[in-house]
């Protein structure tokens, strides 16, 4: 597989997990309290400030470098915002964070697929260390279902990670939004 094959691979991987987790959250969770809690994750080696608990679902991906195993954590608020980190360790050699030209065509991918699969179109990105980690933040529009999806991606290691929401457009300037990317913290 060349470089460039391989890197969109991994991108539609990662949609292909969005799109599942996404499809597995209920439509009508009943909003929880106003207090926020810290949920923390060993396994996936983060924690992360959420409004209500977060459920796990992992998804296996058959690819040709075997089965990928893709991590999502999510909860919804209320109808209008949805909260999500997700992980997937790749094959030692495959991706990892010193592989800068690479890591670019990653989230290009990434990125593209994403705005692909949800009928909508990148309205913003930025390269972005995030904990120190090479990362990209970007953001969605999708007018067909009226919502914007913010993204905080990052590689450490072999491990890729995504912190997102997503929201009808009126609550894009969500502080709750905002509250949660910022949040994101790795185990030491």
């Amino acid at each position: 597989m060349t470089n460039y094959k391989q890197v969109l691979f991994f991108g539609l991987v990662f949609v292909a997990g969005l799109l599942r987790a996404q499809e597995s959250i209920p439509s009508a969770w009943p909003r929880q309290s106003s207090g926020w809690s810290e949920f923390l994750s060993v396994e996936g080696g983060f924690k992360v400030l959420s409004p209500a608990g977060l459920r796990e679902r992992a998804d296996t991906i058959p690819t040709p470098l075997g089965n990928l195993v893709y991590h999502t954590f999510h909860c919804k608020e209320s109808a209008d915002i949805v909260y999500m980190v997700s992980y997937c360790d790749y094959p030692e050699y495959t991706i990892h964070q010193d592989s800068v030209d690479m890591l670019q065509e990653f989230f290009k991918a990434t990125m593209e697929q994403a705005a692909f699969s949800v009928e909508g179109e990148i309205a913003y990105q930025e390269d972005q260390d995030v904990l120190g980690y090479p990362g990209k933040v970007w953001r969605i529009n999708s007018p067909k279902s009226k919502s914007v999806i913010r993204t905080r991606a990052f590689v450490a290691g072999s491990r890729y990670y995504a912190v997102q929401t997503v929201m009808m457009k009126g609550e894009s300037l969500n502080p709750s939004s905002e509250r949660f990317l910022e949040s994101f913290r790795l185990l030491l």
